[in-house]
């Protein structure tokens, strides 16, 4: 499929949320028009000032339920690309379904009214995740795209509301991801459009979102704060965990914008990772980047050594050319976005 570039219309699905605000930013600052799915008016309004510079290229459309049947007919209609953000990431819900649901019906949803309704799209960008890549390899591996995480949906299917949190979350997104694909082969002869998924692991960065407690923060950044504030005390075990691998948010939504305008994305998966991580590594990250004696110091280079699961990032730097950003510039600017807003 040829590349959507600039000044093409892309709607952004979820547009209010941590990484999407950020898509849409980017997409606007390179010359798209973006229409912006939210719940609510107030989320809206709220975008519509935060982009009030870019005047009429921004406007917002309403999308109560992403489970609901034919809830994008409307929003697809005239755009030449969807990005696909909506999708719950916590780790709470007792029920899998709640987390199942709005991500493989909120995507499949999509799909079917661009099929539908949006004849005029040519790419469509998914926000999966390195959940959807991850699974037991018996201990910390490497994973690249060609690995799929078969462990959680077993989990899950096994356990129903037993299972861990993390698993029933990543069964989620795995089972999203796999539906977005199945549902591109199988209509394949009837649709205009091709597919690309962008997988990032914990994503971190300046907060453009609309947040007014701590307890609003989305999870990736959440715990971030959790792990840099003095307020919680953890212990050297908790800092010293191979919780994850990290991405920067600006990066995660730089890769969304480029998945449009590189005609060599489509039909691809794409890792975006800048490595694993500790918590005591973001410690000594930020003790090393200046003077913060509101942060805890933990055990510096306790975390050094550890070994962990690591996605490797060699085809998103290779096709579109990018270097991410280092974990001392992202826990910098993170942890500034944190305490401007008082957390």
């Amino acid at each position: 499929m040829p590349a959507v570039p600039p000044p093409s219309k892309v709607l952004v699905t979820g547009a209010s949320g941590f990484i999407a605000v950020w898509i849409v930013k980017t997409l606007l600052e390179r010359g798209y028009s973006v229409v912006g799915t939210v719940r609510s008016e107030g989320k809206g309004d709220y975008l519509k000032t935060l982009f009030k510079e870019h005047g009429d290229k921004f406007s917002y459309t309403i999308v109560e339920d992403i489970e609901k049947e034919g809830a994008f007919d409307e929003a697809v209609k005239g755009v030449d690309a969807v990005e696909h953000t909506a999708s719950p990431f916590h780790f709470k819900a007792d029920d899998p379904q709640v987390l199942i649901g709005p991500a493989v019906n909120g995507t499949v949803n999509v799909l079917k009214s661009i099929k539908t309704h949006g004849p005029s799209v040519k790419r469509v960008v998914i926000t999966a995740s390195v959940a959807c890549i991850m699974w037991d390899k018996g201990g910390p591996a490497e994973f690249d795209e060609s690995d799929w995480n078969i462990t959680s949906p077993a989990i899950v299917e096994k356990m129903g509301k037993a299972a861990p949190g993390g698993d029933k979350y990543r069964t989620s997104k795995v089972l999203a991801e796999r539906a977005a694909w199945d549902f591109v082969e199988k209509n394949k002869e009837s649709i205009g459009f091709d597919l690309v998924t962008v997988c990032p692991p914990m994503v971190w960065g300046p907060i453009m979102q609309q947040v007014d407690s701590v307890s609003a923060l989305n999870t990736s950044v959440a715990g971030f704060y959790e792990h840099t504030t003095t307020s919680i005390q953890k212990e050297k075990k908790d800092l010293i965990s191979p919780v994850a691998n990290w991405v920067d948010v600006r990066d995660v939504a730089l890769i969304h914008a480029l998945s449009l305008e590189k005609e060599e994305a489509g039909g691809e998966r794409f890792i975006t990772s800048s490595g694993p991580f500790t918590y005591q590594d973001v410690l000594d990250a930020l003790h090393s980047a200046g003077d913060y004696p509101d942060v805890p110091k933990g055990e510096p280079g306790a975390g050094k050594g550890v070994k962990a699961n690591v996605y490797k990032s060699d085809k998103v730097v290779r096709v579109f050319g990018i270097k991410l950003k280092t974990l001392e510039e992202t826990s910098v600017v993170t942890l500034k976005a944190l305490r401007e807003r008082g957390f």
